[in-house]
This record gives C-alpha cells, structure tokens and sequence, in this order.
C-alpha cells in the first residue's frame, strides 16, 4: 500500500507537470482567434508571452524558497490552484489588459512546479528510485506539449477559444482537490516509510549562495536553457522557412521530439538508478548518464547539413532524447546535495538563471537567424552540453550531501523495499 502511494504521487506529479506545459502552450494555438476577436497585435502579444516569462523567472525562486518552508504538499497545491485559476480566467478575458495580467498570474503559479516536484520526490524516494521517480514526474512536462496543439484544437472546435482555457484549468482544481487528499502525515506518525519525519529546518539564501555547488547548477542551467527554448520555439520557423514544410505538416511532425524528451526523462531515471543498484556511487551514476547526454549532442550540427526533412526531425529528436537524460539527473543531482533543506530553492535559482537567459539571448537568436542563418544556433547547440558537462564534473568533483541530512533517508525498510 505504501509503495503503491508513492507512485500514486509520482503520477499526480506527471500530470502536475504535464498540465504545467499544456497550460502555457494553449495562448500559442489560441492567440489565432484571440487576435481576430479582439485586434490585439503582433507587439502585444510580445508582451503578453514577456509577461508570462518575468513572473515565470522571478516565483521559479520564491516559489522554490517557499516549498521548502511550507513542504511540497501545500506548496504545489497553491501552486497548482493559482495557475489552474489564471488559467481558467483567461476564458473570460475581454481586453488585452486582463490577458496581460492573467498571463502574469499563469506564470506565478508555474514558477513553483518544478521545484515543489524535485522536493516532493526527495521526500519520498531514496538514491536508487529517486531518478526514476524524477524522470516520471518530469516527463509530464513533455507529455503535455505533445499533447497541447491536437487537444487545443479540440477543445476549440467543440467548445470555443474558451473552453481551451476553461477545461484545463478546471482539471487543474480537480487535481488539487485529489493531491489534498493524500494522506502523507498518516503514513509518516503510524507506519514505516521511506518518509523522512516533517522538518522545519531549511537553508538561508545567504548560505546557499556561499556553496560553490549552487553557482555551478545555476551556470549550467543558464548556459543550456536557451538551447532548449531554442528547439521549442524555432524548430516550426525553421521547418517552414529552411526545410519549406507547409503548416499542416509541421503539425505533424512537432509533436515527436517532445514525445522522445518524455520518454528518455523516464529512461535516464531508471538508468542511473540501475547503475546504483549495480553498485555504482550516486556521483558516478549520475555523471555517466549526464556524459552520455553530451556525446549524444554532439551530433544536432548534423541538422543543418542533413537532406531530408526526415532525417531532421530524427537528429532534434535525438538531441530531446539527450536532453531528458541530463536535465532529470541533473534535478536529481540537486536533491542528492541540497536534500530535503534546499532542494527546492537551489531548483527554482537555477530555473530563475535559465528564463532570464532566455528572455536575454531569445531576441539575439533572431538576429542571427535574421543576419546569418541557423547554422551558428545548431553548432552552439552541439556544443554547449559538451562544455557544460566538463565545467560540471570539474566543479563538481563529487557529488555528495551537504547540509548532512543523507544517511537516514537512503535507508527503506527491507519489507517496504521488498513491496517495489
């Protein structure tokens, strides 16, 4: 029963994530009619998607500093309720104001997602399910975007613009009604469980930033974040201007790099997990799969000289399928160092450091493609991984606890272990 409760709380963390991303990519399909409706224009939408991004970059932090004071439970419930709610009001949007601020409140609330998921997962897993368990949580976040374009239009043809908005972010409620309901201080007081009792003590922010551990994370995360927003954003400008793919089939062919990023979030997880298991060290394990995640990148310069349309697609898969390797080992490497004390915080620094760098370097990218061409962005793409895993592993010589809360939580009773 107890096992089965713990990945009851992965699968609401999947669809946690998942709607996080659908939520946000609805405005992209949506603002069609919007802008037909009520003559909002090209700039105005520009700040609308700003408006998101700022409060996005700045509750990525403060969400992640708040969960961990008040726990992964209530704080993914109020964050969750809070950009369901936002989500919902944009179905009765009547002005560009009120979508500008709606947006803002969307992107409050998801600031705090991934960070109060990272936290949830060190709270309930050990070293060796702990990836996995990351991977499965994150996928989500994939799953939605594969799933948010065919599901917008849907929506849209049978319930208006609206009900695009409107459903969503009522599943959202529902699924805060249910995560509520989950009983996590009953299973901590009266039976054995891989759950740590509550603790209060957390980690200042002065003392984080006094950790050489928490520059290197929110380094990384700012130098491979915009190859990221890059292959979100650009990949159906390029398909339709370089490779002369009509709309209807970029349509059809967007959807598969998100669906391989969700499935290799699952499988770096339980990869570095069966390397532990194998007797790997947490530090090796974690290393190995972030190592192989750069080598595989070193193959997306071959998209800018590759023939075929086909053959494109299948290397920007490529390069998702690498990025799930990294970024769930490297969440997963922040809850082996920072534990249950910091987890969160250090999370919502680095995700802070990878939005800024993406409202920073996004405009830059369409100079370049503007001035040159995108054979600059699909180099540095094949490259930055490989320099960021170097700078990792030397930074970072091992990883390891640091505020000394490790031991007792990677051991699970023989029975609860024996049950997964």
């Amino acid at each position: 029963m107890k096992t089965n409760l713990r990945w009851l709380i992965v699968f609401l963390l999947f669809i946690a994530t998942g709607l996080s991303f659908l939520d946000r990519q609805v405005l992209s399909i949506a603002i069609l009619k919007i802008q037909e409706e009520f003559k909002i224009t090209d700039v105005q939408y520009g700040m609308i998607n700003t408006s998101f991004l700022i409060s996005y970059a700045l509750m990525f932090t403060l969400g992640g500093w708040l969960i961990d004071r008040i726990g992964g439970k209530m704080g993914l419930a109020l964050s969750v309720g809070l950009w369901s709610i936002a989500n919902s009001l944009h179905a009765v949007m009547t002005s560009f104001t009120q979508l500008l601020t709606f947006r803002f409140l969307l992107g409050m609330g998801e600031g705090g997602c991934f960070p109060g998921a990272a936290w949830t997962v060190y709270r309930w897993f050990d070293k060796k399910e702990r990836a996995l368990a990351n991977g499965i949580a994150i996928g989500g976040s994939a799953i939605g975007a594969v799933v948010a374009p065919p599901l917008t239009i849907w929506l849209s043809t049978h319930y208006g613009w609206r009900g695009g908005f409107l459903i969503p972010g009522l599943i959202g409620i529902a699924w805060v009604i249910v995560w509520l309901l989950i009983p996590w201080k009953k299973e901590n007081l009266i039976t054995e469980s891989p759950v740590l009792p509550e603790k209060k003590e957390t980690v200042s922010f002065l003392e984080l930033l006094k950790n050489r551990p928490t520059w290197v994370f929110i380094l990384v995360r700012f130098l491979l974040d915009p190859v990221f927003y890059f292959m979100m954003f650009w990949i159906p400008k390029y398909l339709s201007s370089v490779r002369n793919v009509s709309f209807e089939r970029i349509g059809s062919l967007f959807w598969i790099p998100f669906l391989a990023l969700g499935i290799s979030n699952i499988i770096g997880g339980w990869l570095s997990g069966q390397l532990i298991a194998r007797g790997y060290s947490v530090n090796k394990a974690r290393k190995t799969v972030m190592g192989i995640a750069a080598g595989l990148t070193l193959l997306t310069p071959a998209i800018e000289w590759v023939s075929s349309v086909e053959m494109a697609i299948a290397l920007m898969s490529l390069f998702m399928f690498a990025h799930g390797f990294w970024i769930t080992n490297y969440i997963t490497s922040i809850s082996d160092m920072f534990g249950q004390k910091a987890t969160s915080t250090v999370v919502g620094l680095s995700g802070t450091a990878g939005a800024v760098s993406g409202l920073i370097l996004n405009p830059l990218m369409g100079v370049v493609i503007q001035q040159y061409s995108y054979r600059p962005l699909w180099i540095a793409s094949g490259l930055l991984y490989p320099l960021a895993f170097v700078l990792f592993i030397w930074l970072i010589p091992r990883i390891k606890p640091l505020f000394g809360e490790s031991q007792s939580v990677e051991v699970i009773p023989e029975r609860i272990r024996a049950e997964s």
